[in-house]
């Protein structure tokens, strides 16, 4: 079962537009001395829709090696495409990670005995743990309570992303899933909630920028200490606001230059930050920056 923490790790690129590799490290480093559970690369955050065959395949490789056995490596392998994600997942397969996030497929929006079958043919051919990854907003449809816990019952099939935004949904996932079977909040926002309910963790794009402090929320929640994480929720939401105010990741990679000093480049479509939010979020990370009893 995948529980804790897993930062859906951004791409860190230099002037030029390549991958910066330098900097990709030290961002692994960083995410695993501050005590993680997981690294998630290749995702919407790693912007995956513009990285090559080639690049996805390097910094799979890159990833589990830096990351060394020390933390589980979860990698995006989703397509629209059923054979093309299989393909993706035996090839992450060979790499060594330890478990592929399939997104549910994008733009052909399928019934949900098409996703049904999806998930089941690659979870069928490929023999690591799978997480399903539902997020309507991106992938224009989303996977039903009652799809997904039929999902559940495969043996690889070990884990929900849940994007999906409705807590509701959750509570009934979480109350029916069958033993060993883990739900991970997609949704930085509503981490506290969804451990309140039972979820087991977060796969978060702010503990790029404050892994400690995600990291101490969450480990709150798993000890049922309620009161001190509900603090920190509280604390964290005026960024997570900011962080997703534009297209994630360009609020993200504008705060870990802000914090890291890493490149802020992106690859097209995505563009800089707008002034007003930059203006803004730059005062938010300062804050929590300087704010030693939250670390």
């Amino acid at each position: 079962m995948f529980a804790g923490v897993f930062t859906a790790l951004a791409t860190p690129f230099d002037q030029k537009g390549r991958i910066d590799w330098d900097h990709f490290e030290r961002l692994v480093q960083t995410q695993i001395e501050a005590g993680v559970d997981g690294l998630v690369p290749v995702g919407t955050t790693g912007e995956s829709p513009t990285l090559s065959a080639e690049e996805c395949h390097d910094i799979t490789s890159a990833v589990v090696r830096w990351a060394n056995g020390r933390v589980p490596v979860i990698v995006g392998a989703g397509s629209n495409s059923t054979c093309e994600a299989i393909r993706k997942a035996q090839a992450a397969r060979r790499l060594g990670v330890d478990a592929t996030m399939q997104v549910v497929p994008y733009y052909n929006k399928p019934t949900q005995a098409g996703l049904f079958r999806h998930f089941m043919e690659i979870a069928d051919t490929v023999d690591i743990p799978l997480v399903v990854y539902n997020v309507p907003i991106r992938s224009g449809v989303g996977i039903s309570t009652a799809t997904i816990l039929d999902l559940s019952k495969h043996e690889r099939i070990t884990t929900l992303k849940d994007a999906g935004g409705n807590v509701s949904e959750t509570s009934d996932i979480v109350s029916r899933r069958p033993e060993g079977f883990s739900v991970l909040s997609g949704e930085d926002g509503l981490t506290f909630p969804m451990m309140a309910l039972g979820a087991e963790g977060v796969i978060s794009v702010l503990s790029n920028i404050f892994p400690k402090h995600v990291v101490r929320m969450v480990r709150l929640c798993r000890a049922g200490e309620w009161g001190e994480a509900r603090y920190i929720h509280f604390a964290l939401q005026p960024i997570i606001r900011l962080l997703f105010e534009e297209t994630n990741p360009i609020p993200l990679k504008a705060a870990m230059a802000m914090r890291f000093g890493t490149g802020e480049y992106y690859r097209l479509p995505l563009v800089p930050i707008s002034p007003d939010l930059r203006a803004r979020l730059a005062g938010v990370v300062e804050e929590l920056s300087g704010d030693a009893a939250m670390a």
